[in-house]
């Protein structure tokens, strides 16, 4: 990441704001300034999902309630990504996230090899770790590691690495992430084998690829590539306005 390119935690900074409690949400600080760091809101759920997609071990950004879901398939690894989350997510977080309109399952797509699905294995153990107490801490991992990002599979997304980026992130103990990969590999690897085929079966094969899914009508619209805000109103418009 170039040093005059803002991190995608920096440029959600006061995006976030209490939409509700007794779940799992963060509270935002008595002083919104806005040189205050508020990451959006995130919970886990144990509800079945329409389109398929199992949601009990899914980061999820935004309201519970939300009417409308976007399932947003990624890779650490993939470039559109990182421009997907610089360049429109923090607009689909004041637009649509903070409103209560949508939430945003994020689903892991290992896309580009084997530290592709290292990285998705440590994403799985550190929303694990921090999903029932401290939730929002998952997004400044996640941030994080995508502003490591480098060339795919030169290493950069290595096991040793994600410890290494995860000891400057509050909240996520790096020892524990490295007992996680070392001890759970095998069993995450399985389930996200398993997200991924369930991606393929629905047609789903490359990364970014996004649903916007309406819950209620149980009816969705895919975008896939690192797509503008506009391509996103558009689609959630349609659903909101029937």
């Amino acid at each position: 990441m170039s040093l005059d390119q803002p991190s995608r935690r920096a440029v959600l900074a006061g995006t976030g704001t209490l939409l509700g409690s007794g779940s799992l949400y963060y509270a935002t600080r008595s002083d919104e300034s806005a040189d205050h760091d508020l990451s959006p809101p995130f919970h886990s759920s144990d509800e079945p999902s329409a389109l398929g997609v199992e949601l009990r071990e899914k980061p999820i950004m935004g309201s519970p309630d939300a009417p409308l879901e976007l399932y947003y398939w990624t890779d650490f690894q993939c470039p559109f990504c990182e421009r997907f989350e610089r360049e429109t997510l923090p607009e689909l977080v004041r637009n649509h996230v903070r409103p209560g309109t949508v939430r945003i399952v994020f689903i892991s797509l290992p896309y580009f090899g084997a530290d592709s699905m290292t990285a998705a294995v440590a994403g799985k153990c550190v929303w694990d770790q921090v999903r029932r107490s401290e939730p929002t801490a998952y997004w400044d991992w996640h941030t994080a590691i995508f502003d490591e990002q480098g060339e795919k599979n030169s290493g950069w997304a290595s096991a040793e690495n994600l410890v290494e980026y995860t000891h400057s992130v509050s909240g996520v103990d790096a020892a524990a992430l490295e007992t996680c990969l070392e001890e759970r590999r095998s069993e995450l690897e399985a389930r996200i084998d398993a997200d991924a085929e369930r991606a393929r079966s629905g047609g789903i094969s490359s990364t970014p690829t996004f649903v916007v899914f309406d819950r209620d009508l149980e009816s969705g619209t895919s975008l896939v590539g690192a797509q503008p805000i506009e391509r996103f109103d558009e689609a959630i418009d349609r659903y909101e306005s029937g």
